[in-house]
């Protein structure tokens, strides 16, 4: 299955640039849209739930960012009620064992990858969407 929309979650802006180019060419979804800020991405989410929106089919997130980080994000994405499920890429530089251990708690992140994006991690991603759709 194809993915309509995406959100891209980090605070850095070359890195969600060069994500979006690359999620762009090899067409991992119909549209993009990039958050460098999670409180923003988790009060945008809300107003699409609320108002019948479209609501994302994948959320690429980065763990460290100011504001609120990927960890509080993902306390308060789980309290949000959902009319269809929502894949949660973690995407970051972390290599800390720590950091891949604390992921495999929250049932809603499909997989930990490490930055930066590829063309093979990307596919990997399609093939993890298309397994779970």
């Amino acid at each position: 299955m194809k993915n309509k929309l995406t959100y891209i979650i980090d605070d850095d802006k070359l890195t969600v640039k060069l994500m979006s180019i690359l999620i762009s060419k090899n067409k991992f979804c119909e549209e993009i849209q990039s958050f460098y800020n999670a409180q923003n991405a988790l009060e945008q989410l809300k107003k699409v739930i609320e108002t019948d929106l479209v609501i994302p089919d994948a959320i690429l997130l980065d763990i460290n960012m100011p504001v609120m980080d990927g960890w509080q994000f993902l306390d308060e994405f789980k309290n949000l009620v959902l009319k269809k499920p929502i894949i949660i890429f973690m995407m970051t530089s972390s290599i800390d064992p720590a950091d891949i251990e604390k992921a495999k708690t929250y049932d809603v992140i499909k997989h930990y990858i490490e930055k930066p994006i590829t063309i093979q991690k990307l596919d990997s991603l399609c093939k993890l969407i298309a397994d779970i759709n």
